[in-house]
């Protein structure tokens, strides 16, 4: 049986203790040399395979040549350096010899790594001191969101307090400038103040427009400029790469424990001004909480560094954008390369845009006149099915393929009542003209609930009618059952607990189903006729006497 080298090692000693076996007596059991037998005895593990020095005979007239290419390499730009292929060519055309690939690549290789190591010291480095109150730390890490039950990426904004360790996390759908501003402005009012000494950066493009070649000045954003000045804060860029990482290991650090520790599993919410609330608990946990080995807690350490923060100015920083684009003849808006749509009364108009990091407004003078979730990416676009109603009044064989439509069911503004309604007017009103009903049906949403008007539509198809009267009137009953104003023109505010409750509304009787069925009898009155009003035109006014 073939034994490796632990193993028979692993025999011989135990026989020699067990068996109290000599050395001549264990070399004729295992068929070994004495040598070996010694060995084993001297040292349970084996010494490894001395392997044979590999001399390249012909190598050897050229190796002081490359090495000398070699080292110059260490001051040529990066992408201009010596390759094994190219030091072969060299060598064919400075010496005219010709050697083989492998010989040459095998002694580039280890020469190039016993090079680079040569005179290189070991890389240390030092604790700062962190005074309070002066420095920080900013960052973004990307975190993965199950958002309204589709995942998206997102990104992270942690600004970091040195000191203390306190910070103040934000998640947004990028990690542009607004988001970058954004994250600034909510992390200093939740501090309450400004750190009196640096900040720490990447060279993060919100901020930094250029990078100047082997130093650390840096060409500002504009507006990154103005919002640093209002605040009264220093920055200080990192370098480049992974070389910086370590000039602001702390936040590195504390985006990493943050999504391990509060953002896995995959968090679930339909908005993100959700999940920012719950990061907000997620904070006020983390002020009980010890670093490393100290002693107080990060409450205890924020309490006493608080005082030295400057004082916040009196309004915060601006950080939205504002644009002026021109609505297309398909009512949209191109903001950052993606598309938003708004009503088409405001086609071949200029409109004002009002862009944040998560939201775009948009507004006609100071009317506002459409808001869009802000979408991250490029080419994208986000229609909104009540935008083109008055289109579609007209256009009716418009609808069945509208991207509006398509986007209105992936959100659920379109039911399934929508759909069995629109089932139904087809079915008694034609194509055209049932499609028609239900844009009117739609214009009711700019008036009433949406759960309301949907309660309107489940009696309408009950009863089997199509008509738009039934469906506002069973949409204005679901309103007055719930203690509601039938029509509404925004979104109601919740209701105080601590308000008298208001008088009455009025009661909205029911159609009954049988004059639902019958069709209403035509009005057989003759018209008025106004020929005795036009005499009232020829009288003469009597003077008064």
């Amino acid at each position: 049986m073939s034994l490796s080298k632990q193993e028979l090692f692993d025999r011989l000693r135990r026989d020699s203790w067990q068996q109290q076996l000599s050395i001549r007596a264990l070399s004729r059991k295992y068929g070994v040399h004495r040598r070996l037998v010694r060995e084993a005895l001297a040292s349970p593990v084996p010494q490894p395979r001395k392997r044979p020095v590999r001399i390249s005979p012909r190598m050897e007239p050229y190796k002081k040549t490359v090495d000398e290419w070699l080292r110059a390499d260490l001051e040529a730009p990066r992408k201009q350096r010596h390759t094994a292929k190219r030091i072969g060519t060299r060598l064919e055309e400075d010496f005219g010899v010709t050697l083989p690939y492998t010989t040459v690549r095998d002694f580039v290789t280890a020469r190039r790594r016993a090079i680079a190591e040569e005179g290189v010291p070991v890389e240390g480095f030092l604790t700062r001191h962190n005074a309070p109150g002066a420095d920080a730390e900013v960052d973004f890490g990307e975190v993965w969101v199950d958002l309204a039950g589709q995942r998206v990426k997102c990104y992270l904004f942690a600004f970091r307090l040195a000191y203390s360790g306190r910070s103040v996390h934000r998640i947004s759908r990028s990690c542009g400038q607004q988001a970058f501003f954004e994250g600034h402005v909510h992390a200093l009012t939740v501090l309450g103040g400004v750190p009196a000494g640096q900040v720490r950066y990447d060279n993060l493009t919100p901020a930094v427009s250029k990078v100047m070649f082997r130093s650390r000045l840096r060409e500002e954003n504009p507006k990154w400029t103005a919002l640093r000045e209002f605040y009264g804060f220093t920055p200080f860029y990192c370098e480049p790469g992974l070389r910086g990482a370590h000039e602001k290991g702390g936040v590195e650090g504390q985006v990493g424990y943050f999504r391990r520790n509060y953002l896995t599993p995959v968090p679930r919410v339909e908005t993100l001004e959700d999940l920012n609330r719950q990061i907000a608990g997620f904070e006020a946990r983390e002020l009980e909480r010890r670093i490393g080995s100290r002693i107080r807690t990060i409450g205890q350490d924020f309490a006493r560094e608080a005082p030295h923060l400057l004082p916040l100015p009196a309004e915060p920083f601006e950080t939205a954008m504002t644009f002026q684009p021109r609505v297309d003849r398909y009512s949209r808006i191109t903001v950052k390369m993606c598309s938003y749509s708004v009503p088409v009364r405001f086609i071949d108009r200029k409109v004002t845009v009002h862009l944040t990091g998560d939201t775009l407004v948009v507004f006609d003078n100071r009317r506002e006149i459409a808001r869009h979730v802000r979408l991250a990416g490029r080419g994208l676009e986000h229609l909104v099915l009540d935008h083109y109603l008055e289109v579609l009044l007209r256009k009716p064989g418009a609808l069945q393929g509208s991207e509006a439509l398509h986007q209105a069911r992936a959100e659920g503004t379109f039911t399934a009542e929508h759909e069995a309604f629109w089932a139904l007017a087809k079915q008694q009103l034609g194509e055209s003209e049932g499609t028609k009903a239900l844009v009117r049906i739609l214009l009711l949403h700019r008036h009433q609930l949406h759960a309301d008007v949907i309660a309107g539509l489940r009696a309408a198809v009950d009863l089997s009618s199509c008509s738009e009267d039934v469906v506002a009137l069973e949409a204005r009953k679901a309103a007055q059952a719930a203690g509601r104003a039938p029509t509404v023109t925004a979104t109601p505010a919740p209701p105080d607990p601590f308000e008298p409750p208001g008088p009455q509304l009025p009661q909205v009787s029911h159609l009954s189903a049988r004059r639902l069925a019958e069709p209403l009898p035509e009005d057989a009155r003759p018209l008025p006729r106004l020929e005795q009003w036009d005499e009232l035109l020829h009288l003469r006014r009597k003077d008064s006497s």
